[in-house]
């Protein structure tokens, strides 16, 4: 028994994170655009009427851009709390508009989705776990420091999207004006390449088999870096970055094992934000 996972983009450009078993699929944020959606996913062989629920972590823009577009073509619900709700001007069909409880699974099909809180400059902000065929994929991005919330779900993963936004020495170094370097920093910023590895080591699980590095600043990260960054100590860990500008592969996540597939896809990029 498995779940499917793959990143259809991850960084300030745009954010949007798969996960299916044989029968449906939800997305974790949608900000990229319809179109983009359609075309890498058509790419690495993924069906878009799979999708029965897109859930929202929070209001920025690159995780909500092509929310209105995709639920309203699809008529895909979207569960998303009311403090976020509040702070988007997306107006999107009112029956298709759902809430949801923190750390209350929402069943969708056979998978299971649990929201959590966590601390970021937003809101009201939520990470998830997507549950199903005895395993637990995390989305774990957009997170200013480690809360109890997150490293206690982290524990229960068996594969995770997980933040490493900055390496700490290039954002000192780099262009950014001090307040922007001060929220990225922040408590309620972006984890770094230390704070998330400090996480992964702390906490994993035995069985964690795999981590999509997500939410890379373009300016102030490299993925080679990042990546060499947890090469030394992941051990039985798949460790990968997800690109801020193409699909991942599609992989395979039993509890034993993770296989991937596909070709990746070709995308665009596009000016940092803020977040």
């Amino acid at each position: 028994m498995s779940l499917q996972i793959a990143s259809l983009n991850s960084g300030s450009n745009g954010n949007c994170y798969y996960i299916a078993n044989e029968n449906e699929a939800v997305l974790v944020d949608v900000g990229i655009s319809l179109r983009e959606i359609e075309r890498r996913m058509i790419r690495i062989g993924l069906n878009m009427q799979k999708v029965k629920a897109i859930f929202i972590s929070h209001e920025h823009i690159d995780h909500i851009r092509g929310v209105e577009a995709t639920s309203r073509r699809y008529s895909i619900p979207v569960y998303i709390s009311e403090g976020t709700l509040r702070n988007t001007s997306m107006k999107i069909d009112a029956e298709l508009v759902r809430s949801f409880d923190a750390h209350t699974a929402v069943a969708v099909g056979d998978l299971a989705v649990i929201g959590f809180g966590k601390r970021h400059d937003a809101a009201d902000p939520y990470s998830f776990v997507v549950e199903g065929n005895g395993v637990s994929i995390g989305v774990m991005t957009d997170i200013g420091s480690v809360c109890e919330n997150v490293s206690t779900y982290f524990k229960c993963c068996h594969a995770v999207f997980l933040e490493a936004n900055y390496d700490e020495e290039m954002l000192a170094n780099g262009r950014y004006p001090e307040f922007l370097k001060d929220r990225i920093r922040g408590d309620r910023g972006h984890l770094s390449n230390a704070q998330a590895l400090e996480l992964f080591l702390n906490h994993r699980a035995g069985y964690l088999g795999l981590v999509l590095l997500s939410h890379l600043s373009r300016d102030n990260n490299n993925p080679k870096l990042a990546q060499e960054f947890f090469a030394t100590h992941a051990g039985n860990t798949k460790v990968v970055v997800a690109s801020r500008d193409t699909a991942s592969q599609v992989y395979t996540v039993t509890a034993e094992s993770v296989e991937g597939k596909f070709d990746v896809a070709t995308g665009t990029d596009q000016q940092y934000s803020l977040f």
